[in-house]
């Protein structure tokens, strides 16, 4: 399997369930309250680890009871943590308030924030160790540069997911292998929000994997023809997470080639989806080979 270094974010998730969004002023009783390990990136880790994938998290958390928390996770998820930084800044964590299929989310990113260029020139060796780099936006966009910088420097694959979505400063681009968007997110990211997502896959050609929900996913060769990976069918429970699975998974089978990557990756998101949580859907890969039938 790949080794896989991601850089990213890395947040606890304070989940409120509630009847209806409070307005202005207003205090409701919720019907429900729990905490969950999140942020994009150590999702992100999670997912890949699950699959057999040697992964290394490389970001930060904060010197409370949530990093500690999360580190240990991340620790019992088989996850090397060695590069993974305390501060004195308090843990990134995301409110979610759940109404119904609706939702409201406040981040704030905290110890993630503090995710330094000067932190990844620490753990340079991760970089010339790892057959892929993984990352995201919810770091400073200074950080992904430098990551970008790092994986050009020794040769690496690096796929940037670029989510949240972002318009991104032409030399990043230059040195991403691959990007991972959602429809929304190519746009944004390529600063043409006129733009038909056929055009927009095909101005990068070979460099570019698009998620489209249940349509699957979308690709293109090196000539800029668009190939389709089918969705695999299966009844949702929570859609949270499935973008996080997917990415993980493409970085953990890497090595079998993109068609190939792709279509595990889509199998592992539609697999997450089957059950509540980011990271508690995410499969295993006997889960995953016993899902394709391998």
């Amino acid at each position: 399997m790949a080794k896989v270094l991601v850089v990213g974010s890395i947040n606890m998730d304070l989940v409120v369930e509630t009847a209806a969004f409070p307005r202005l002023g207003e205090t409701l009783f919720g019907q429900g309250f729990a905490t969950h390990p999140g942020g994009k990136g150590a999702n992100q880790a999670v997912a890949a680890a699950r699959l057999g994938a040697e992964v290394i998290m490389l970001g930060r958390v904060g010197n409370d009871a949530f990093g500690q928390q999360l580190a240990a996770g991340l620790k019992a998820e088989g996850i090397d943590t060695r590069w993974l930084g305390v501060s004195d800044s308090a843990t990134g964590i995301a409110a979610i308030t759940l109404c119904q299929a609706d939702n409201a989310i406040i981040v704030v990113p905290g110890a993630n924030a503090l995710l330094t260029p000067a932190d990844l020139d620490t753990a340079e060796a991760a970089f010339a160790d790892a057959d892929v780099v993984l990352a995201q936006l919810e770091t400073p966009l200074a950080t992904v540069e430098h990551a970008a910088a790092l994986a050009t420097r020794h040769g690496k694959p690096f796929v940037l997911n670029p989510a949240p979505a972002a318009r991104l400063p032409e030399p990043l681009l230059a040195q991403c292998t691959l990007l991972t968007p959602n429809e929304f997110e190519l746009a944004t990211a390529l600063g043409r929000p006129d733009a038909d997502w056929q055009t927009l896959l095909s101005a990068l050609p070979g460099r570019v994997v698009m998620t489209k929900g249940s349509q699957g996913a979308f690709h293109t060769d090196a000539a800029g023809t668009v190939h389709r990976q089918p969705a695999f069918p299966v009844t949702p429970v929570d859609t949270t997470g499935a973008g996080d699975t997917f990415n993980g998974a493409l970085a953990a089978f890497w090595h079998l080639g993109l068609p190939e990557a792709i279509r595990h990756a889509c199998a592992a998101g539609a697999l997450s989806v089957t059950r509540p949580g980011a990271q508690g859907g995410m499969p295993t890969l006997a889960e995953l080979r016993s899902f394709l039938g391998a």
